[in-house]
């Protein structure tokens, strides 16, 4: 087990060892407030875009519901005929590439796992780096007409300026203990939550108990998941029909394979929808081998589609120099991925129109006034 599960395994159960690290998070909160300040007086210098900026995160460690909010985001402002790119730090990727923009062909190795799964998914203008001024540079430099740029997962990036903020929590999983890090999984103090648009992660049972009782105020910015159907992960060629699996039905016992930020929501996702479920968490960002995933062949395998992402990816770089052999065939038979699609409440859509009248951005129109 890695030491980053072994942590956030604590961190979920609040273990008592960890207020032995409350010295140093008290340094790392000292360290936070005075960088913070230095940026908001021009102590240290940050970059303004030419174009409006709104930046996507948690005050957080692990997974939130982020990307999905974003390709959510992303598909509505295209509808609504607004130009719009995303620019990411590319976790996970090549930085001596960087920065580079991010197409349908590029690779989780190369940009990072969820760039690729959020053009793959709406075809956006998008681009990755870590210093996020050359990542606007070079989407800029590309696409000259974008009206707005989202920036995912850049809240604590203060080098860039923004106009928009929007801060993701999950409802569910809280705030642990309330600590920052490492005591608790805090990136910043809950007082940062103070005046911010906060949207708020919550499971979809939740959602539809809260709004049947009326427990929920009416402009409560809401955001839950909803699971579409499993799909085969992996088929360029029809397979053999004696190694060829038909998708899991409700009741069957399944491996759930997952190195997203907070695998428990997978997992119980998949007991929601009646599985029988196998949890295997991995880190956040996992680069998962086609040999690891053997082990797990006696029940089917579902994933989620950034994992999915980057499985694909070995077995386009494997098939492209032999043929599968037939265990991994009869593995590649076995996998399936379950897509999610971020349902956002129609508070959420009025706050953005909201904020974007503010900035100058007619959504009705698709325009910049």
């Amino acid at each position: 087990m890695s030491i980053e599960t072994t942590v956030t395994r604590a961190w979920q159960r609040q273990a008592a060892w960890l207020w032995l690290l409350l010295p140093i998070s008290w340094l790392y909160g000292l360290i936070t407030m005075i960088r913070r300040h230095a940026y908001k007086t021009g102590m240290l210098s940050s970059y303004r875009a030419p174009v409006p900026v709104m930046v996507i995160g948690n005050i957080s460690v692990g997974g939130s519901g982020k990307t999905p909010l974003i390709i959510a985001l992303v598909n509505h402002l295209q509808k609504q005929r607004i130009v719009v790119g995303v620019i990411s730090r590319g976790y996970g990727g090549d930085t001596s590439q960087m920065p580079t923009l991010v197409s349908a062909n590029s690779l989780p190795n190369v940009v990072g796992d969820e760039p690729c799964l959020i053009v793959n998914m709406t075809g956006v203008a998008m681009a990755v780096c870590p210093n996020r001024e050359q990542a606007i540079t070079t989407l800029l430099a590309a696409y000259p007409d974008l009206q707005l740029i989202i920036a995912d997962d850049g809240l604590q990036h203060y080098a860039l300026q923004r106009d928009i903020e929007w801060i993701v929590v999950d409802a569910a999983r809280g705030f642990g203990n309330e600590q920052l890090l490492p005591t608790g999984f805090l990136r910043e103090p809950m007082s940062r939550l103070k005046g911010a648009s906060v949207i708020y992660h919550e499971r979809s049972k939740t959602i539809s108990t809260n709004n049947n009782g009326n427990q929920q105020p009416a402009n409560r910015l809401t955001m839950h998941l909803e699971a579409d159907d499993i799909q085969r992960l992996w088929q360029p060629i029809p397979f053999n029909s004696q190694i060829r699996e038909e998708a899991p039905e409700k009741g069957s016992r399944v491996h759930a394979v997952s190195g997203i930020g907070y695998p428990q929501r997978f997992f119980d996702t998949l007991d929601l929808l009646g599985f029988d479920v196998i949890g295997h968490p991995y880190p956040d960002h996992y680069d998962f081998s086609l040999a690891e995933l053997l082990q797990y062949g006696d029940h089917p395998i579902i994933v989620t589609t950034k994992d999915a992402v980057k499985i694909r990816a070995l077995l386009l770089e494997y098939t492209a120099e032999q043929a599968l052999p037939d265990a991994y065939k009869t593995l590649v038979s076995k996998l399936w991925v379950l897509p999610v699609t971020a349902v956002l409440s129609d508070s959420c859509y009025h706050h953005l129109q909201q904020q974007l009248d503010n900035v100058g951005i007619d959504i009705k129109s698709g325009r910049n006034e």
